[in-house]
């Protein structure tokens, strides 16, 4: 078939004013709603809404970051935060605005017909389109990220060069080429083939995507950011696997990142699933005190035991199938078409029959980030909301597992002093950045945690003076 016939196989997407996209169009009306009603009633039913169930002896703790961390401490976690916040949310806005004026103007649909002007054969114009726009996405957003990158040397977080900083930056970008090119390569070829029912296709193919990336991500992606070796024979190692016994979690190695080369912030986490999960320590955690790494481990295996990242994948991957379906309504919308460039608009000068661009139109790849941009921080609160409850059930595990609250509030306050975490969120911090709880959110539920167990509640780590 000559590139000509199949270009015309595209057109065949956009919509026609004979009611021929009238039937598909109400299906995928009926599927999105479908799917986006079980993601909600999944998640209603499953997020560890209360991770302590039951009551507290004299009601809940209240979180209050001046009985545990110093007034110093305190100023400093506003002040960084304070240093942080400005390129964070210009960032936000400025890559926000950019990707919908290319996406929901003719600029994008311009700035994609001239860089692919040279380019015939469809799926080379789909991923040349995919790469200059994400590296224009990228410089654009550029000297928001140096900016945040200064402000965490000034308070000593970020140890790495400014070349070594960079290369990260082009291994990020390289990243993401891949998987966009992949991810627009499946969907325009299963738009050009199937002009009227894609939407089945992608939503099918897309649910199967999101479990795939999730599964291979430790494996193929985390390695090109950081060095990974199995935690050394020795009596911290014993331990570790043996609690992990204990607690009935098959857990084959702990594994410890080369975090040191860029950081001096703790952490540690948990990815994959199946046959690639893993517990991964940050190497500047294995300095700290032994019970704090057993609570921090003890966090994590809470975790892999409610298999939380498969959990998270498969409710990711129902939401990115309602998403396009979604998708699929917005782009066979001849007016959002027209906005952005791909439709040209009607006219006397437009013959009956003349072949114009449609939802398969490499042209239309800026709306459709413009649409998965929108969608994605629309989802945000929620998502974050869904993971600090899910971060919360954890945290009860490490207790119920230690059964040693005091050295969690420890492990809570060293934590938020070492990474300068936010002591006191407002609600916009909540809504956008906040995926775990606050560290006096997380001691606060400790105390509760100690009070309904009947054992010693933690003191205050900063007593009042008298």
């Amino acid at each position: 078939m000559s590139e000509e016939v199949d270009e015309g196989r595209a057109v065949a997407a956009e919509p026609d004013r004979s009611g021929g996209t009238r039937t598909p169009r109400l299906a995928a009306a009926i599927a999105a709603a479908a799917l986006f009603a079980a993601l909600a009633a999944v998640l209603a039913l499953t997020t560890p809404w209360n991770p302590l169930p039951g009551s507290v002896p004299g009601g809940h703790v209240r979180p209050d970051p001046a009985l545990d961390f110093s007034p110093a401490e305190i100023a400093r976690s506003r002040s960084f935060d304070s240093a942080l916040n400005p390129p964070a949310y210009a960032g936000l806005a400025a890559g926000l605005v950019l990707v919908l004026v290319l996406g929901l103007t003719p600029l994008g649909a311009r700035f994609i017909g001239w860089v692919t002007a040279r380019t015939r054969r469809w799926p080379l114009r789909v991923a040349v389109a995919a790469v200059a726009l994400t590296t224009l996405l990228r410089a654009a957003g550029l000297p928001f990220h140096i900016w945040s990158e200064s402000v965490l040397r000034r308070y000593g977080l970020s140890t790495q060069s400014w070349p070594s900083w960079l290369v990260d930056q082009l291994k990020s970008l390289a990243v993401t080429w891949v998987i966009y090119t992949v991810v627009l390569l499946l969907l325009y070829a299963v738009t050009r083939r199937f002009p009227r029912y894609w939407w089945t296709g992608a939503a099918a193919g897309g649910f199967l995507l999101v479990v795939l990336v999730s599964f291979l991500y430790p494996v193929a992606v985390e390695p090109v950011f950081n060095k990974f070796h199995p935690l050394p024979r020795g009596q911290l190692r014993s331990d570790l696997l043996a609690m992990a016994k204990r607690d009935g979690v098959p857990v084959e190695d702990v594994l410890v990142a080369d975090a040191s080369r860029r950081t001096t912030s703790l952490n540690a986490y948990v990815s994959g699933f199946g046959s690639t999960r893993r517990i991964v320590l940050y190497d500047t955690l294995l300095k700290s005190p032994r019970p704090q790494i057993e609570s921090i481990v003890g966090h994590e295996l809470g975790h892999a035991k409610r298999d939380d990242v498969l959990w998270g994948t498969l409710v990711g991957a129902l939401g990115v199938s309602g998403a396009v379906c979604l998708l699929y309504l917005l782009t066979t919308s001849p007016r959002l078409l027209r906005r952005a460039g791909v439709v040209p608009e009607p006219g006397p000068g437009r013959r009956t029959g003349e072949r114009t661009g449609g939802a398969a139109d490499p042209r239309s790849i800026a709306l459709v980030l413009a649409l998965v941009a929108a969608g994605t921080q629309l989802g945000a609160p929620v998502q974050n909301l869904v993971s600090r409850r899910i971060e919360a059930r954890a945290d009860a595990h490490a207790l119920g597992l230690t059964r040693d609250p005091s050295t969690f509030v420890s492990m809570q306050h060293a934590l938020s002093v070492r990474n300068i975490s936010d002591l006191s969120p407002d609600a916009m911090e909540y809504l956008l950045w906040m995926t775990h709880p606050s560290g006096p959110d997380r001691i606060a539920m400790a105390r509760d945690w100690a009070r309904m167990h009947r054992v010693p509640e933690p003191a205050p780590l900063r007593r009042p003076p008298s």
